[in-house]
């Protein structure tokens, strides 16, 4: 099967999109939610996992892509956080190198990476850290379509967020 013949990746970060952070008392005045674990809670176990809407998890296994974790959470995204959205072990992205902050020309340390695990295939990253540099570095590196879209890390992925993410896959079939 060609690259552009596969279903689109969604590359998926968690904190920000999946874990709320950041608002202030005048955007979240009754603060975060927060929901139950699945299962029992564990020793060591991050407490703002208890922000991950449960809800989200099926929202995203309906969108017609394939989920990949583009998190530095890594093998602990399967362990903690996709049992609390009710999804099976996805793949990760293999960071090459320990991540910087972000390299020198404003290009997010997560670019490069994504758009050679991409290799062609059409792809979402969904982050909270996305800017310009990296748009426009993926349009001039990346021979397929790409869309980079910023979640506002306030408030994590919304209603609104998945209708531009729905629509996109639906153009990009």
């Amino acid at each position: 099967m060609t690259a552009s013949a596969q279903r689109p990746l969604l590359f998926l970060d968690v904190d920000g999109p999946l874990i709320p952070f950041g608002a202030t008392p005048r955007q979240r005045p009754e603060g975060y939610p927060v929901y139950p674990a699945p299962g029992p809670a564990a020793d060591g176990m991050n407490p703002l996992l208890s922000r991950i809407d449960p809800g989200l998890g099926p929202r995203l296994a309906a969108l017609s892509c394939e989920l990949v974790w583009a998190t530095t959470w890594m093998d602990e995204a399967n362990e903690w956080v996709a049992p609390r959205l009710g999804l099976p072990e996805l793949p990760l992205v293999d960071w090459p190198d320990p991540p910087d902050a972000h390299e020198r020309d404003g290009l997010h340390w997560k670019t490069r990476a994504l758009v050679d695990r991409a290799a062609g295939r059409p792809f979402i990253w969904v982050d909270d850290e996305i800017g310009d540099a990296d748009r426009t570095w993926v349009a001039a590196h990346h021979r397929g379509p790409a869309l980079l879209y910023r979640v506002d890390p306030a408030y994590g992925l919304t209603d609104a967020d998945f209708a531009a993410l729905g629509a996109w896959l639906g153009a990009h079939r």
